[in-house]
C-alpha cells in the first residue's frame, strides 16, 4: 500500500504517520486512490485512532492502493477545497467525517459532479449523495447515556440539578445522542425529579468551548448544578476541567455522558472524576469501512454483513452500517483493557491508589 499523509495547519497523525503539508500525495499506479476526510483535530479519536486503523485495514484488503488522510480542522470551507483537491488528484474514493454536517452539500455535490463516490465516516453530510454511511449506532448511545443518567438521578436526593452539554448542532448524531437520552431524561424532568438548569450545543465539539459553558453554568447557578450530563468525552471533559478549575473536589458534582473511551475519559472514571463513557470499538469500524471501501471501488454490492439499516441524509436515504456500543463505568473498564486499546499501566495513570487500578495493577 502506498500511503501519504497531508495534515494541515501542524497537525500530524499519531502511530507512525509523517505530515507532508503541502506536499502533492504519491500516484497510486498501482492501485486506487483514497483520500480519509477527517473532521477536526477537537475530537483526538479521529487523528489518534481512526485514522491508522482504517489505513491499516485497507492495507490488508488492497495493498496496492494509496490512502491519503486530510484534516479539515472543523472548517467545512476548507474541507470543501481539500475534497475539490483530492478530486483534482484523482481521487477513486472519499471517506468523508463532516467538519459540519449542515455545510457539507457543497463537497459531496463537486464529488458527484466528478464521478468520484463517498462514504461517509461516523458524521453524516446533509443534502447530497453519498454511497454509503458507517457509524456507530448513534440513538443506542444517546440511550446508554440517558439510562447511566437516570440510574444516578433516581439515587440522589431532591430534585436534581442538571447542566447539559451537547454536541455540535445540527449534526445527525448531535439530535439523535438528544433522543436516546431524553428517552429517559423526560420521564424524570415530568416527574419533577431532575430539572435543567443549563443548556447548550458545543461548536465542533471543542472541549475548550464546553469547559467555558460549564463555567459559565456554575457562575449563573451559583454552583446549583448536580450533573453535568455531556455526548462525547470532549464536552465531559471539559466539565471536568471546570470543576477542576473553580476547586470542586472530584465527586462533589457527577459528570456523565461520556463517548469515545478516550484515554483521558477512562483515566478520569479510574480517578473519580467522570462516571461513564460509551465505548466504541474503532477497530470494528474500521474493518467495516474498509470492506465498504473495497466493494465501493471494485463496483460491488454493499457487504451485507454489515448493511443494517440506513440514514436519511435530507437528500436520500444513505445505506448505513450502524455498529453497536458499550456503556463503561467503573465497573466493566476491564472491557476496554481486555479489547486490548489501553493497559492498565495507561489507564491507572494518575489513579494508582484508587480501588480499581489496586486490584488491577
Amino acid at each position: 500500500m502506498k500511503l501519504t499523509s497531508k495534515m494541515m495547519l501542524g497537525t500530524a497523525l499519531a502511530a507512525g504517520f509523517s505530515a507532508a503539508a503541502g506536499v502533492a500525495p504519491l500516484a497510486a499506479q498501482d492501485g486506487a486512490n483514497v483520500f480519509f476526510m477527517l473532521p477536526n483535530s477537537t475530537t483526538i479519536r479521529f487523528e489518534r485512532r481512526d485514522a491508522p486503523l482504517f489505513v491499516a485495514a485497507m492495507e490488508e484488503r488492497m495493498p496496492g492502493a494509496s490512502v491519503t488522510v486530510q484534516n479539515g480542522e472543523g472548517d467545512p470551507t476548507r474541507q470543501q477545497r481539500l475534497v475539490e483537491d483530492a478530486l483534482a488528484q484523482g481521487a477513486d474514493l472519499i471517506v468523508y467525517t463532516s467538519s459540519d454536517a449542515n455545510l457539507a452539500a457543497g463537497a459531496l455535490k463537486a464529488a458527484e459532479d466528478a464521478g468520484v463516490p463517498i462514504l461517509l465516516y461516523e458524521h453524516d453530510a446533509i443534502g447530497a449523495k453519498a454511497e454509503a454511511h458507517v457509524l456507530f449506532n448513534a440513538r443506542a448511545v444517546g440511550r446508554a447515556q440517558g439510562a447511566r443518567a437516570a440510574e444516578l438521578i433516581e439515587g440522589m436526593e431532591g430534585t436534581v440539578q442538571i447542566a447539559r452539554v451537547k454536541g455540535n448542532q445540527g449534526e445527525y448524531g448531535t439530535t439523535q445522542y438528544e433522543l436516546g437520552q431524553n428517552e429517559y431524561l423526560d420521564p424524570l424532568i415530568e416527574a419533577g425529579k431532575a430539572e435543567i438548569v443549563c443548556e447548550d450545543f458545543t461548536p465542533n465539539w471543542d472541549p475548550v468551548k464546553a469547559q467555558a459553558f460549564a463555567e459559565d453554568c456554575l457562575t449563573r447557578t451559583g454552583g446549583s448544578v448536580d450533573m453535568f450530563l455531556g455526548m462525547n468525552d470532549g464536552t465531559t471533559g471539559g466539565s471536568v476541567a471546570a470543576l477542576i478549575s473553580q476547586g470542586y473536589d472530584k465527586g462533589e458534582i457527577v459528570v456523565t455522558g461520556g463517548q469515545d473511551a478516550t484515554i483521558e475519559a477512562l483515566q478520569f472514571i479510574a480517578q473519580g472524576w467522570q462516571d461513564n463513557t460509551v465505548f466504541k470499538d474503532l477497530r470494528v469500524m474500521a474493518e467495516a469501512a474498509a470492506d465498504m471501501s473495497v466493494a465501493i471501488l471494485n463496483g460491488d454490492p454493499l457487504p451485507e454483513a454489515w448493511m443494517n439499516g440506513e440514514v436519511n441524509n435530507e437528500f436520500m436515504d444513505v445505506p448505513a452500517a450502524f455498529l453497536p456500543v458499550n456503556n463503561v463505568t467503573v465497573d466493566n473498564i476491564s472491557d476496554v483493557v481486555d479489547a486490548g486499546i489501553y493497559t492498565w499501566e495507561e489507564v491507572c495513570k494518575g489513579a494508582e491508589d484508587s480501588s480499581i487500578c489496586a486490584e488491577n495493577l
